[in-house]
């Protein structure tokens, strides 16, 4: 399989996009989806939602210190 960055990738293999998405190539090509899941129920006025790449995750804070993480109630992936 050739992927959008024209990596070639073996049938039956898997790996993990820079932008967090999971992969497989079969013969029938290549399907890729998220890996992580996205926080939908929180405190949006209160909160907010940083994505970090490096562990490809979601954390929810509070807006005016950081180091207060917020409730999140639902998660969509």
């Amino acid at each position: 399989c050739l992927d959008g960055e024209g990596k070639v990738h073996e049938f039956d293999s898997s790996w993990r996009t820079e932008n967090c998405d999971d992969c497989s190539c079969s013969k029938t090509g290549i399907g890729c989806c998220t890996s992580y899941m996205k926080p939908v129920d929180y405190d949006e006025e209160k909160c907010e939602s940083i994505f970090n790449k490096e562990t490809c995750s979601y954390k929810v804070v509070e807006k005016d210190d950081h180091s207060k993480e917020c409730p999140v109630h639902s998660w969509v992936g």
